[in-house]
């Protein structure tokens, strides 16, 4: 009579959890995602949706945030004022950048409807009643719409950027919080200096 083997009991270790590095969002992050000026243009006249007035409101914010960084001039030390500008001009650049991909995801939207619109085979995706429009052609409007609106809060997101440097003659960057010690390293330092007192 064979013996039965004895049941595999040994556990493999879970694999160590690393922490998610998450991209920090930049300017020059936006810029990548974000239509350019010549797309800007292009989507305004295609779609016939106003144009936007880059200049004025990267303009107009840099000189909004210089205002308010003025009116607390007097009540922050150096220091304040930077973490404070810090954290405005971030709520710039993270909008600026919601909406930059939210775009793309949007123009992604509209190009598989359009080409889906386009298969002889899928009925349901054909055009509607004559005099409205499709749902291809409501998901490209849409994408054009929400591209100009990307471009006017990435025009928003610079004008911050440059009152930032103009306020603390220093470049913007995101914030990044410190990368925490493991607790087990944590642990040995602390076991470490309370030895650093004997006894």
């Amino acid at each position: 009579m064979a013996s039965k083997s004895a049941p595999n009991t040994t556990q493999k270790s879970a694999p160590a959890r690393r922490p998610q590095v998450r991209q920090a969002i930049t300017l020059e992050l936006v810029q990548a995602h974000a239509p350019h000026a010549g797309l800007a243009e292009n989507l305004s006249r295609t779609f016939g949706i106003d144009p936007v007035d880059y200049a004025a409101v990267r303009e107009g914010t840099e000189e909004n945030v210089v205002r308010s960084a003025n009116v607390l001039r007097d009540d922050l030390n150096d220091k304040a004022m930077e973490i404070h500008l810090q954290r405005i001009v971030g709520a710039f650049v993270s909008s600026a950048h919601g909406a930059a991909t939210f775009y793309q995801s949007k123009v992604t939207t509209a190009k598989d409807l359009t080409m889906a619109s386009q298969n002889d085979d899928r009925d349901e995706d054909r055009d509607g009643v004559s005099g409205f429009e499709s749902k291809a052609e409501r998901a490209r409007r849409f994408a054009a719409e929400m591209g100009l609106q990307a471009y006017a809060l990435m025009a928003a997101a610079e004008g911050a950027v440059h009152a930032y440097a103009h306020i603390t003659g220093g470049d913007w960057k995101p914030y990044e919080p410190p990368v925490a010690a493991s607790s087990s390293t944590s642990r040995r330092s602390a076991a470490e200096q309370m030895a650093a007192f004997g006894g």
